[in-house]
């Protein structure tokens, strides 16, 4: 068989299995030569497959690509946020097949982009949902955590990390050991950011004592190319030099919530959002947090400042009755 049968899958929506194999190289192009996010590339993909499971079980099936119509996609996204899905689930769902569509249409698979005409349910955000946390909830967690082993020097360091330059999550697993170094006396870090970004970070001196720490306690220094973050064999009782997932990360920033009875639901971008909300209440600048967050726009940066929460809570506590 010839190098594009893999493209015949079963794991294909049937729609488009039915445009042949150019139609089937296009759909996988467009996922593997188009989208390097891996995040981005998932969300898209369970955004297509769930509208062509959608067009399979409509009364009148669509079962042609190119016999898609606006009205089908508008028809989808009505559905979506009648059953209950968010106005940003609806949005993501819609971008997803634009840009589908748009490069289905490019390939000269589809006739013109049913999705383009369909305008996307309105969404106003002036303030995130990412939990936050007090600076002293912060700091009880960071505390709480038992450094006489690696992995828990290796917690507080990652932990310390997001807090500390506000590094989302990504980033900070992505690091390897040489993206720690010296500069100008002081210790930097090195964050690969969204979009193929580098974006460098003096420590504050906290974290420069975290990174120090694990980096002599692991004996991770002579191995410049490793993962900085990696997971722990509990067998070996050392780290295995495979970089730490995000859901791990996810598990442990929970287990340390727990021990440290912190009763705030969060989440791995929570210490992005408290090292934020916490340099703007102590006197720092907005657009010196975006710099350090590496926004683009301060209207992003603004989504994690949770000032007026503060301010909020003081006025409820003026209510007597």
């Amino acid at each position: 068989m010839n190098q594009l049968a893999p493209l015949s899958s079963p794991t294909l929506p049937a729609i488009i299995t039915a445009a042949g194999e150019r139609g089937s190289y296009r759909f996988y192009e467009f996922f593997t030569a188009q989208i390097r996010n891996p995040h981005t590339r998932r969300a898209y993909a369970r955004a297509a497959m769930e509208f062509f499971d959608w067009l399979a079980m409509r009364p009148k099936p669509v079962t042609r690509i190119e016999a898609i119509t606006s009205v089908h996609v508008a028809g989808y996204i009505e559905e979506l946020l009648k059953s209950g899905r968010s106005a940003p689930t609806a949005k993501l769902r819609l971008a997803a097949l634009r840009h589908l569509f748009d490069w289905m249409v490019i390939g000269q698979m589809m006739p013109t982009n049913p999705a383009a005409a369909v305008r996307g349910p309105r969404h106003v955000v002036r303030r995130g949902k990412t939990p936050v946390l007090d600076p002293t909830e912060a700091r009880q967690i960071l505390d709480a955590i038992d450094t006489t082993t690696v992995i828990g020097l290796r917690d507080r360091a990652l932990i310390g990390l997001m807090v500390y330059t506000f590094a989302r999550i990504g980033a900070a697993i992505a690091m390897r050991v040489e993206d720690v170094y010296q500069q100008k006396r002081r210790m930097w870090v090195r964050l690969h950011e969204k979009g193929g970004k580098q974006h460098a970070m003096p420590c504050h001196h906290n974290l420069e004592n975290y990174l120090h720490e694990y980096l002599e306690g692991a004996g991770l220094a002579g191995d410049p190319k490793g993962f900085l973050f990696q997971t722990y064999s509990r067998a070996s009782g050392r780290l295995t030099g495979n970089y730490l997932p995000q859901a791990n990360a996810y598990a442990m920033i929970q287990r340390r919530a727990r021990a440290a009875k912190i009763t705030t639901r969060i989440g791995n971008h929570t210490f992005r959002a408290t090292g934020v909300t916490a340099y703007l209440t102590n006197g720092g600048t907005l657009e010196k947090a975006a710099q350090m967050a590496n926004h683009a726009s301060t209207r992003t940066t603004q989504l994690y400042d949770r000032r007026a929460e503060g301010v909020t809570l003081d006025e409820v506590e003026r209510i007597l009755v």
